[in-house]
């Protein structure tokens, strides 16, 4: 069954009349009922209310009314985003017995009002706190350029699902890497926007005060055409800073052109293995760098955000804990526990340092517009694996898989990941993180879209 063209792609033969909305959402139905008993990728299918959806597009383009950009692309959602009428389950059993969303999450409001059509919920780790989405209760998603090893975590059904080509669009959360990382395993355009800078009212939390949500795409182009249709400010969300919109679009043929890009060296060279190394150096040929960077404080940081993960992501599930520990998601249940039991004195004084990292994090952008570093540590590693190599050394592996995530989205930096394709990794791929100053994503996306038309980073269609 073949895959669609992709995200951007898509939309202009949508707008151009080459294809309606109804005959491109049967090829995404029928590639996802090819491909899904295979990747796991989706945990709720709405196909007959997207039928009707793009039927009503296709009646309002036959009438000759006002389409929004995305009209007629399919997109699915993590299943932390609220759905109407349908139970937001977090990858979890215990939400089960929750009420059905009475509203659509903001995000998904805004995808639909520029034209979207919702085809699905999909696979995650339980309530966002894993790496490598393999869950318990719905089973493991599997990685499509490999189906013995992970896609990514939290948001590894939003990676999949994409790389898979069942959808050109998703979302998903990351709050310690949990979009980068599944874009990375799976080899798809993934962007973390700035911390609180995209609405996430309607989506169950994790930890609020580092959660960032945000699109996955099949194209740079695409990620930026979804990335402008999610903008915007929302007062009902005391989480979103946002005070306007600012189009990436239209800044993206600027490309790299007077851009200062720098290699992050020291932590995120000596935590990355070859090939994860090499994706970089590719990625810094294309856009022309050689100088490196050093990071502040990246280890600090890291520490620092798994102790704020786990005493909020504790306290937010203090009560089931105590009532329905069982039901937890084997793999995380005693971190939840453990932070749940972790001194308060801890958490001030990780609060206490992040105040101070964010600023010499901030400083860095003084002297540079984007710094390039590995978004994963290794390529996917097998559904199981229990350790993961880097440089000779044996780490646990679910915990270790965000090494090189958790020090960025702890200072709220954007971030755009890169699908490139390194040697040495027997064909899987490695992003990279292409990272910029809070409130410019449009210069990752630029960074990015230079990297695209280089062709170092690009999807490649699995073998399904």
């Amino acid at each position: 069954m073949p895959m669609l063209p992709n995200l951007s792609q898509t939309a202009q033969a949508l707008a151009s009349g080459q294809q309606t909305a109804a005959d491109v959402l049967e090829v995404c139905i029928a590639r996802i009922e090819a491909t899904d008993a295979r990747i796991n990728a989706f945990t709720g299918r709405r196909f007959e209310a997207a039928r009707a959806q793009a039927n009503r597009i296709d009646a309002q383009r036959a009438r000759g009314e006002p389409l929004g950009p995305l009209a007629g692309v399919p997109f699915a959602v993590k299943n932390l985003f609220d759905i109407e009428g349908e139970v937001t389950l977090a990858g979890s059993r215990v939400n089960r017995s929750n009420p059905p969303a009475s509203a659509d999450a903001v995000l998904v409001q805004r995808l639909q009002a520029a034209g979207a059509v919702l085809v699905g919920s999909l696979n995650m780790d339980e309530y966002a706190y894993g790496f490598t989405t393999e869950n318990t209760h719905y089973g493991p998603c599997h990685n499509p350029h490999r189906l013995g090893h992970v896609a990514g975590g939290s948001s590894g059904g939003s990676g999949a699902a994409v790389a898979a080509g069942q959808v050109p669009l998703t979302l998903g959360s990351d709050t310690n890497g949990s979009i980068r990382v599944p874009s990375s395993f799976c080899g798809v355009w993934g962007l973390k926007p700035t911390f609180g800078r995209l609405s996430r009212r309607g989506s169950f939390p994790f930890v609020a005060s580092i959660d960032h949500v945000g699109p996955f795409a099949s194209d740079l182009d695409g990620l930026a055409l979804a990335y402008d249709a999610l903008q915007g400010p929302d007062p009902l969300d005391p989480g979103c800073f946002a005070t306007a919109v600012q189009p990436a679009v239209r800044s993206l043929p600027q490309g790299v052109h007077g851009l200062r890009v720098g290699l992050l060296d020291g932590y995120f060279m000596e935590n990355a293995s070859a090939p994860a190394r090499a994706a970089v150096a590719q990625a810094a040929a294309a856009l022309g760098a050689s100088a490196t960077v050093e990071w502040p404080d990246a280890a600090q940081a890291r520490a620092a955000a798994f102790i704020t993960s786990a005493s909020e992501g504790g306290a937010l599930h203090l009560q089931h804990l105590r009532t329905r520990a069982a039901d937890f998601e084997p793999l995380s249940v005693d971190r939840f526990i453990a932070g749940a039991l972790q001194p308060a004195a801890w958490y001030v004084r990780a609060q206490r340092f992040r105040r101070v990292y964010r600023d010499k994090v901030n400083a860095l952008f003084r002297d540079w517009d984007v710094l390039l570093a590995p978004a994963t540590p290794v390529a996917a590693p097998a559904i199981g694996a229990e350790w993961i190599h880097i440089n000779g050394q044996a780490l646990p592996s679910r915990a270790s898989i965000g090494l090189l995530t958790q020090p960025i989205s702890f200072a709220g930096c954007p971030v755009v990941a890169a699908p490139m394709w390194p040697d040495g990794t027997d064909g899987l791929p490695i992003g990279v993180q292409i990272i910029a100053a809070p409130w410019r994503e449009d210069l990752a996306l630029r960074a990015g879209w230079a990297l695209a038309q280089a062709g170092v980073a690009h999807l490649r269609e699995p073998a399904l």
